[in-house]
């Protein structure tokens, strides 16, 4: 048999590789990104969304969209400390762990219930506007189906308390992208869902996902069943993972500059439990008083509490029993 060392040498055979890749290449003289040299990324000023559309996507995006993509991490970087992500990183970093833990403590909050249903939004949208249904249509389909529409409402943002960060994509992605009929299908269902009630608005993770997806079919570099496999990717949900690890930073920075102690939370912002609903001790459960207090939980009106939904509050030393 041949010697492998020397009939690989001479190009007889080859090696078979464990891993493929295609975005970087660190041989030879120059580090490469998507096959562009990185001294003319910087001589080209390509900034970070050029290099996010190198190594993501693997092309040059026009200058509009790497723009676009600049300032989806610039608008979700934070959104301030009670959100359940920097709350995590603030904890942990109180807590005398490093960086990386904080981070990633903060990272895995990251879900449908936040921060993570923008893709999940950008397929809905889409697939309801190249249905050719109306912004009616589709309300109505979601309500038939007790559907979530995904990218609709806020806990405070209204139409008359609008989101910012929304109107500075909107209006960037109307005035740089060449048509927007994506966007424009989501806010005719924005119009429909606040007759309802103010805050179900095109929020923020919405607007981002909608504006994404005019964005690939507006610049031309994608076919339609590539815009389908980035979406399927979750590339818009880890844009907003990149965005948000700088502001999970920030607070585990800001938790060690200012000295914080071990958080511990206050034991008057926690109703324990003894008995779930159905769970019959013998007892009656009358109200629920907190100590010095007068009775009122500040719960909603005909509810008696906070924790009142499906569960029977029996708290030794804050229930007064029949």
């Amino acid at each position: 048999p041949l010697d492998y060392t020397w009939a690989k040498k001479l190009g007889l055979v080859r090696k078979p590789a464990n891993f493929i890749s295609s975005i970087s290449d660190d041989r030879g003289e120059e580090l490469k990104y998507g096959g562009m040299r990185i001294s003319d990324v910087f001589s080209q000023n390509l900034g970070i969304g050029g290099v996010l559309s190198l190594l993501w996507f693997r092309k040059r995006l026009p200058q509009a969209c790497c723009k676009f993509i600049e300032m989806i991490l610039m608008v979700t970087a934070d959104h301030g400390p009670a959100v359940s992500g920097a709350h995590n990183t603030i904890v942990t970093a109180r807590a005398g762990k490093d960086l990386i833990s904080a981070l990633t403590s903060g990272l895995l909050t990251i879900g449908p219930r936040f921060g993570g249903a923008l893709d999940d939004a950008a397929r809905m949208f889409k697939e309801a506007h190249d249905s050719g249904m109306s912004p009616k249509s589709f309300v109505d389909s979601c309500r038939k189906n007790n559907k979530l529409i995904m990218g609709i409402g806020h806990r405070i943002k209204s139409l008359a308390n609008p989101d910012q960060r929304v109107v500075i994509i909107k209006n960037f992605a109307k005035k740089h992208f060449g048509s927007t009929p994506v966007l424009d299908f989501a806010c005719g269902v924005e119009q429909i869902t606040t007759t309802k009630r103010a805050n179900l608005i095109l929020n923020v993770d919405g607007c981002i996902a909608v504006c994404f997806v005019d964005m690939l079919r507006w610049c031309r570099a994608f076919s339609p069943e590539d815009v389908d496999d980035l979406l399927s990717f979750g590339c818009l949900n880890g844009l907003f993972v990149l965005g948000r690890s700088t502001g999970f930073i920030a607070h585990y920075i800001d938790q060690l500059r200012l000295k914080q102690p071990l958080y511990r939370h206050p034991w008057d912002d926690i109703t324990y439990i003894d008995n779930l609903a159905g769970q019959d001790d013998g007892r009656d459960m009358v109200t629920l008083k907190p100590k010095g207090g007068d009775g009122d939980t500040g719960g909603e009106a005909g509810v008696g509490g906070p924790c009142s939904r499906g569960v029977c509050r029996v708290v030794q030393d804050t229930c007064t029993f029949a």
